[in-house]
């Protein structure tokens, strides 16, 4: 049985905080979950993936994130406890269907996990998602722990259900990504069927029916208001003249804080988990007493601009600070030292720091940059690229995956990236607007995710670029999950379709459409050449299992290589192909065999064949 799946209410467990939150779903009676890979939430969908095959409860890992949330829409609206799970920019691509869906509503409670990224752990930003409460008009909850994280998605699904509308839930990494125990309570038996009442005038959004629904959810903020006031995840603690208001995992470097400082009694806490709306009459309460106030959150000055206004109707004239040059910046995760010394700082508190550490004997680290993993095969076809495009000027937008970590040098495959499915779209903007050659790389994941869109428009515009799939057969760099084009069937699921890559090219009408095996590097080149001599769109699908995932599945069946005395230290393999396999011994080029998958790319570049596969 999964562990999630324990039913003994007090045990004791030792739990991720995405695993906690998991379990708090399971809890509260979740029936159906939906969800587009992206870390740091992936171990949330991972774990119902996995309860899904021994329970009644329903999951999968959907296209994007725009239709993992419209999927769980209908299940909400047909009166089931749904959940969808995405990151922090992952609401970006459902933020359509949210706009709308918080004016429709739902029947059945419906969570929305984001679980945003300071420091951009595994991300390309760090936006603060508290704000699309704001602009869709619904509530947010932020919990401090694992333990708490918990808990509270069972309040979740009652102020969804309450309030007949979807709920925001908010994370960061730092919990996401933590472990601490947390006290099992009692799973209750999900409702996995309902029902859809038809109601047209109140569930299809033309101008006149949202016009309406408009002024339903503007009712249902001012109840949230109110809830948020009396929510027991709004609470204060401590007592003094200086107040401290605070969210999240903040929260637990603030109460530190204030025991190393030996400051109880002269500062109180308001530590917010409701966060939108926001607690006002509560602010304002807090604030009224104390002779300044600092509010310490991560990211953007969000609740510093509420606490701001609430103060200011209250007449309060003290000093409110939070992101400011001398405090707290909007930049990156916060730290209890960081936390600490600023509320000192703030405060007049005499501190003194410990004196960090003398290490200036010891010498730096060797940095160690991100790399693709050894015999991983979009190395492979970078370096066919990079051969067949010798001499010429080309553009490489590149997009969100392991193949990423290509633009890196000696690769260099990679100059241009903004989010998932950019790269074919960007793809036609070069090729429109320039005259270097453009070869866009896309995954089988995000192509399946955002992709084909930008390909239709290039088949419709006829741009002149290449686009090339690195088809690895998963959604490698979040966790090895499934994507349309995997065959399920081959991992021991059923139920399951597939969707081809090639067929979906074609059917789109890509004029000149190849596929290749990336490692056979010769016949890769010469493909590669095929295809950027076609003039209008042309597609390489290059067709490789991912490494990991074949080691994992105990399926690689290559031998590891070794250099040879043959070896004349030209280094072609490790100037071109940068493996992490190599290292160099006494000037020597050595192979690590424990690291080698035996794909044998290295040695069909060796201009002497000194590498050969060991005996």
């Amino acid at each position: 049985m999964h562990k999630l799946l324990i039913d003994q209410p007090g045990a004791k467990k030792l739990l991720l905080g995405n695993e906690a939150i998991a379990r708090g779903a399971i809890e509260a009676g979740l029936a159906f979950a939906s969800t587009y890979p992206g870390t740091p939430s992936s171990e949330i969908s991972l774990n119902f993936f996995q309860v899904s095959r021994e329970s009644d409860l329903y999951f999968e890992y959907s296209t994007n994130e725009k239709v993992a949330l419209e999927v769980a829409a209908a299940a909400a609206n047909a009166g089931v406890r749904s959940m969808c799970v995405m990151k922090h920019v992952g609401v970006n691509v459902a933020a359509d269907a949210l706009m709308t869906l918080a004016y429709v509503g739902v029947r059945g409670g419906l969570v929305i996990l984001t679980a945003d990224d300071p420091y951009m752990f595994s991300s390309q930003n760090e936006q603060d998602n508290r704000y699309y409460g704001k602009l869709s008009g619904l509530p947010i909850l932020e919990p401090s722990s694992a333990e708490e994280a918990m808990e509270m998605m069972g309040y979740a699904f009652e102020l969804s259900e309450q309030l007949a509308e979807p709920v925001i839930f908010r994370t960061t990494t730092r919990l996401n990504h933590s472990t601490a125990p947390v006290v099992f309570g009692k799973i209750t038996k999900p409702v996995t069927s309902g029902d859809f009442t038809k109601d047209p005038f109140n569930y299809v959004t033309v101008p006149a029916v949202s016009r309406k629904l408009h002024i339903k959810l503007l009712k249902n903020i001012e109840k949230a208001e109110a809830l948020a006031d009396a929510s027991a995840y709004n609470f204060i603690e401590g007592s003094g003249n200086f107040g401290v208001i605070c969210n999240g995992v903040s929260y637990n470097y603030v109460a530190d804080a204030v025991g190393d400082l030996e400051l109880d009694g002269k500062v109180k806490i308001l530590r917010i988990g409701f966060s939108h709306p926001m607690p006002g009459s509560l602010i304002k309460s807090f604030v009224k007493d104390c002779e300044k106030v600092l509010v310490v959150e991560e990211g953007e000055p969000y609740m510093e601009e509420a606490v701001k206004a609430f103060a200011q109707e209250a007449g309060y004239t003290g000093s409110i600070k939070g992101k400011a040059p001398e405090l707290f910046s909007r930049l990156f995760e916060f730290d209890p030292a960081m936390v600490r010394a600023n509320i000192a700082k703030y405060f007049n508190i005499p501190y003194d720091p410990e004196t960090p550490v003398d290490l200036s004997d010891i010498p730096e680290l060797p940095q160690r940059p991100p790399n693709l993993c050894a015999g991983c095969s979009h190395r492979a076809t970078f370096y066919a690229v990079n051969r067949a495009t010798e001499g010429m000027e080309t553009i490489h937008p590149t997009d969100i995956g392991c193949y990423t970590l290509g633009f890196l040098p000696p690769l260099s495959a990679g100059d241009f990236l903004i989010c998932m499915g950019s790269s074919v779209s960007t793809g036609c903007g070069f090729a429109q607007t320039t005259d270097k050659k453009v070869i866009s790389y896309i995954g089988d994941s995000t192509f399946f995710h955002s992709g084909i869109p930008g390909l239709i428009n290039a088949v419709f515009n006829n741009h002149d670029m290449t686009l090339i799939i690195l088809d690895n057969s998963t959604t490698a760099m979040t966790g090895h999950q499934p994507n349309p084009g995997v065959d399920m069937e081959a991992l021991n699921f059923d139920g399951f379709g597939r969707v081809s890559v090639e067929s979906v090219v074609r059917g789109i009408g890509v004029p000149h459409v190849s596929v290749i095996r990336p490692y056979n590097v010769k016949k890769s080149i010469a493909a590669v050449k095929e295809a950027i001599s076609h003039k209008g769109v042309s597609v390489i699908i290059a067709q490789q299992a991912c490494t990991l995932l074949e080691r994992s599945m105990k399926k690689l069946v290559g031998k590891p290589f070794y250099v040879s005395d043959k070896c004349k230290n030209h280094r072609n393999c490790i100037n071109d192909l940068g493996c992490p396999a190599f290292y160099v011994e006494n000037e020597k080029v050595r192979i690590n065999a424990g690291l080698c998958s035996g794909c044998g790319v290295c040695a069909q570049i060796c201009p002497e064949r000194a590498i050969l596969p060991l005996k």
